[in-house]
């Protein structure tokens, strides 16, 4: 965990926050553990250079969101495409989806195998979909870690395509990344604090690949992210954005986790001497029950 510089005032949740010029991003509550805890997901706009406008993660709007989505996107004719970046944030896709049923829509992997009544027009496992709105908008798989089936699906929620819109230097992460902002008192009790940022637990189980060069893929994946991307502003899906320093806590973050990752490896390395990946298909695959967002 890092945790640097100033934060802007605690952003309300169920509204249109302009976190850049043209990058918007609307939190709101998503509750576990009873609903304990509030972990939070959000879902960005990002209004490209011709006007349109692309939608990143959909969230359950009120109609107060959806007025202001209207007035921002003509009604929603503006919206280019919605784009579901992590295999797991899938709830509000089917509302989202009646509500504007006009646009693109582009999914990962098991978005498309879930959601059969949206008419998917591709999937980010594509890299030429994933390059379609560059440069201005430029979208990048983790390595060392499964994308097209990540398992186990009750926990293995670690990976998330990074999103990163170069005018506004913004960058959108769903799980991949956590950042603190004013977390609630159960989540204090665990040392996470406001303004702290950390990777995603299951970094620790299941979020990587189980080999002993998995994460040095993920860490060296991340350090050339870092190097090519020079963003000052990250939105996370749980629990808040960071405005300004974004780019420096997460340089601070990969090089905190470096005895994280030589300890993984070293684990993988004797549990798992051949290097092998575990096989793709599983019984339990695409159950229901254990979405994120």
């Amino acid at each position: 965990m890092s945790a640097k510089g100033s934060d802007p005032a605690h952003i309300e949740k169920d509204e249109l926050f302009e976190v850049a010029t043209n990058f918007w991003n609307i939190r709101v509550s998503f509750k576990m553990l009873a609903g304990l805890v509030d972990l939070g997901s959000h879902m960005s706009l990002i209004r490209l250079n011709n006007g349109n406008f692309l939608v990143i993660d959909t969230v359950i709007l009120t109609d107060h969101t959806r007025a202001e989505i209207n007035r921002l996107t003509d009604n929603g004719a503006k919206i280019e495409a919605v784009i579901g970046v992590h295999p797991f944030h899938t709830l509000a896709f089917p509302a989202f989806y009646e509500a504007y049923p006009n646009a693109k829509y582009y999914g990962t992997p098991r978005h498309i195998r879930r959601l059969t009544t949206i008419p998917w027009a591709g999937s980010l496992d594509d890299c030429n979909i994933r390059k379609k709105w560059e440069p201005e908008i430029e979208m990048r798989i983790p390595a060392g870690a499964e994308f097209v089936n990540p398992l186990p699906e009750s926990s293995n929620h670690f990976v998330s395509v990074f999103v990163f819109h170069r005018p506004s230097r913004t960058l959108h992460v769903d799980d991949t990344i956590i950042y603190g902002d004013h977390p609630g008192f159960l989540l204090k009790l665990t040392g996470f604090k406001h303004g702290t940022m950390a990777f995603q637990p299951s970094i620790k189980g299941a979020g990587l690949y189980p080999t002993a060069e998995a994460p040095f893929e993920f860490r060296d994946w991340m350090k050339t992210l870092l190097n090519d991307w020079p963003f000052d502003n990250i939105c996370c899906a749980h629990s808040g954005i960071k405005i300004g320093g974004a780019h420096e806590q997460v340089i601070e973050l990969v090089n905190t986790a470096d005895a994280l990752f030589n300890k993984l490896s070293e684990k993988n390395r004797k549990k798992n001497p051949n290097s092998e990946i575990p096989a793709g298909n599983h019984p339990n695959m695409n159950v229901s029950g254990d979405e994120c967002g």
